[in-house]
């Protein structure tokens, strides 16, 4: 008989049409209303950001800032940073390289304040310089240094035949070369039901697993949960298990070499992303010198059985 488990934190209380609780990326799936913003987690957000995203950001910024300053050395007069004027598009166009010359503390010297008016305001764009620089530069090294865990999952879980009954599988592999030191996997399920108040609730499964944990892990590791009398999930047929409103929550952790600390990772699986009566291709295989090969590309490959 299936026992359940008290709510992990994530709250019991769900509609029909509730989104999934994890995100595809690790996130949570909640939007805060009335979140209190400072300091803190302007950093949080720009250390997570996207690589693509963080430097898009900071180009953007510096072309802004540039963009300002410029037109205040235009509105000041070109001739006072040792500019002859020309019109207002060359006035500007040097104004703005004075301008990034100035916030980098660049100098090349052809170009100078000539006044008290554009010797302030460089100045003080020359400090606004400094400080967003070093922010940045700590903000890179934030990003470099956080520890990250190297997981990649399948992109399914699968339902097959196992040990005259049936059994859920996914996947996952080391992305990286790094060694996963004592990976360990919990698996939770949060399935939809209706309640007894005629609305609906979060009902919390712990499943048990073939094996979750061990002690390292180059190549792939597929997770086993046989659908037995135990589990939460033998009252259905497989037809029934598509069909249901529920969530694999999936906590991945281990200690990596890289870090030297315990890194982990979440991920998530609904049962709209669950494939019926296939098996998983083999993702390693060993070349002609007797190398152990791990293709990547083949981590979430299937098969018919």
């Amino acid at each position: 008989m299936a026992k359940k488990v008290k709510d992990p934190g994530l709250g019991e209380d769900s509609i029909i049409i509730a989104k999934r609780i994890i995100n595809k990326d690790g996130s949570f799936n909640i939007r805060h209303l009335n979140r209190q913003k400072g300091i803190s987690a302007l950093y949080a957000y720009l250390v997570d950001l996207s690589w693509t995203h963080f430097f898009c950001l900071v180009f953007l910024m510096y072309f802004m800032l540039n963009m300002t300053f410029a037109a205040i050395y235009v509105a000041i007069g070109v001739q006072y940073i040792s500019v002859e004027p020309q019109g207002f598009v060359i006035d500007f166009v040097n104004a703005f390289f004075f301008s990034s010359q100035t916030i980098t503390t660049l100098g090349y010297g052809a170009m100078a304040p000539t006044n008290v008016i554009a010797g302030i305001v460089s100045s003080f764009q020359a400090l606004i310089g400094l400080l967003s620089f070093s922010f940045v530069t700590g903000l890179l090294y934030g990003r470099f240094s956080k520890p990250k865990a190297s997981i990649r999952f399948s992109d399914n879980i699968i339902c097959r035949e196992f040990n005259e009954g049936r059994a859920l599988m996914f996947r996952l592999m080391n992305s990286k070369k790094d060694v996963m030191i004592n990976p360990r996997v919990k698996v939770t399920l949060a399935i939809t039901e209706p309640d007894k108040k005629q609305g609906y609730k979060r009902n919390f499964y712990q499943l048990s697993l073939e094996r979750d944990h061990i002690t390292y892990l180059p190549t792939t590791w597929t997770l086993v949960h046989e659908i037995d009398k135990n589990s939460p999930l033998d009252k259905f047929s497989s037809e029934e298990l598509q069909k249901l409103n529920g969530e694999f929550l999936i906590m991945v952790s281990y200690y990596d070499e890289a870090f030297n600390q315990d890194v982990y990772k979440l991920h998530s699986y609904t049962f709209e992303e669950l494939k019926m009566n296939v098996v998983f291709e083999k993702a390693f295989y060993f070349d002609e010198d007797g190398y152990t090969v791990l293709d990547h590309h083949k981590i979430s490959d299937t098969r018919e059985m």
